[in-house]
């Protein structure tokens, strides 16, 4: 079979394969080809108007003056995605990540025309570097696929590749991944951590979020044995627990002796890890969101934050005050998952207070939707320790959530607790 066909960045004109009415997906975090996507936005106006699709976005290629033309849709307020929510010109559509792909088949999020960053594999085939989550789906329904292949962007090993007859044209360029660099951790962090931290035994199988919170725990695993990780995302710290031979994956029912992941979202030192490593595998959302494969993973643990959670346990991870500070994301998915699975543990990890500590984030009532309900929770972690509310009753949740919120702001919350319960029943309506 040919090669596809290949251009200089500059002489690539979108409007020869992007139609009006299209949607455009490209990949999120470090995996955007952001050459391509910023000259397509670029040359919105030759195009006419289409979509594009937005998962968790780090760079500046999305501008809130392209909605002159462009319609922006997402799936929260993640990175710079929250300066076009905040300008108004994004659409965000609150779902798990597992839904995605179903989305894209069934046509309710269009993926018309799919910009991928890729590499090109020995064997003459285009891999998908260091992103393979949501774009696997997106290239799968497509019509076509434009492709970045960056030079510098890490060889990767697993199942999928883009086929060739969908790429219309390729662009080479040589460029750094974009870096994720984690959060800054300070001590109220690795405060947070060494609560959670007990309840990950050795043997355990990692899902790690984005955030301080995940980042502080993962450093506190240093005497762990046996780890695995089967992730949606994966940052330096994996990197790290790799090389000191605390993740090994060799206690894991399925893909003994690989890390799972579906996204690099690090710097260059997990990309040179990387790099053309056969202990590494990347997976489409179908493997490392899948409800009944994460179900079947003894000692999965999930590992993720969130806005704010109220005394009955159900987690808002999406907005504050009509704004969009997160998405429902990953982190439903692995709750299920590790909720079902022989020994797993779902931690969902946060300081207890907000705004210089005069916001307490567990709250009577949530100031924003419920992105992980109340029946699926298990343990909810602050620096004043763990709520363990797996089989609890409403008042004994409240109880435990009140312990472990700020004392500043305790006495407030047995004072809601008082009218909103009554004899122990619940007397308003939240799920």
């Amino acid at each position: 079979m040919s090669k596809p066909k290949e251009t200089a960045l500059d002489d690539l004109d979108f409007s020869d394969f992007v139609r009006a009415g299209d949607g455009v997906v490209w990949g999120q975090l470090s995996s955007e080809p952001i050459p391509l996507s910023q000259q397509l936005l670029s040359q919105r106006q030759s195009i006419g108007r289409f979509s594009v699709f937005l998962g968790a976005t780090f760079s500046e290629s999305a501008n809130a003056d392209y909605a002159d033309v462009v319609n922006f849709r997402g799936i929260g307020g993640i990175g710079n995605n929250r300066k076009l929510e905040r300008a108004g010109v994004l659409d965000i559509i609150p779902t798990q990540l597992s839904s995605i792909p179903i989305y894209f088949s069934g046509g309710q999020i269009r993926s018309d025309v799919a910009l991928v960053q890729m590499t090109e594999e020995d064997d003459g085939g285009y891999g998908f570097a260091v992103g393979s989550d949501y774009i696997v789906a997106a290239v799968q329904q497509a019509r076509i696929v434009i492709g970045e292949v960056n030079a510098q962007a890490p060889r990767t090993f697993g199942p999928h590749r883009i086929p060739r007859e969908k790429i219309a044209c390729l662009v080479r360029t040589d460029r750094p991944v974009l870096s994720v660099a984690a959060a800054k951790v300070g001590p109220l962090e690795e405060k947070i951590a060494r609560f959670a931290s007990e309840y990950i035994p050795d043997g355990a199988v990692l899902q790690v979020g984005i955030g301080a919170v995940p980042e502080a725990i993962m450093a506190q695993l240093n005497d762990r044995r046996n780890l695995g990780v089967h992730s949606g995302m994966i940052g330096d710290s994996v990197a790290d627990l790799v090389e000191a031979g605390v993740i090994t994956n060799a206690l894991k029912p399925f893909n003994q002796g690989l890390t799972v992941t579906g996204m690099l979202a690090g710097t260059e030192r997990l990309y040179r890890f990387a790099n053309r490593n056969p202990a590494l595998t990347m997976r489409s959302l179908d493997c490392t969101h899948d409800a009944g494969l994460l179900a079947s993973i003894p000692r999965l643990i999930s590992i993720n934050s969130a806005v704010e959670v109220d005394l009955t346990g159900q987690v808002n991870a999406e907005e504050v005050g009509g704004r969009h500070l997160g998405a429902v994301g990953g982190a439903v998915d692995y709750v299920r998952g590790a909720h079902r699975a022989p020994g797993g543990r779902s931690i969902i990890a946060m300081p207890s207070t907000a705004g210089e500590g005069k916001i307490s984030r567990v709250v009577a009532r949530l100031a924003g939707p419920v992105s992980t309900s109340r029946s699926d929770v298990d343990l909810i972690v602050t620096e004043y320790g763990a709520a363990d509310l797996r089989g609890r009753s409403l008042a004994q949740r409240a109880q435990a959530m009140i312990a472990i919120a700020h004392p500043d702001h305790q006495e407030a919350l047995s004072r809601a607790v008082h009218e909103q319960f009554k004899g122990g029943q619940e007397i308003y309506g939240c799920n």
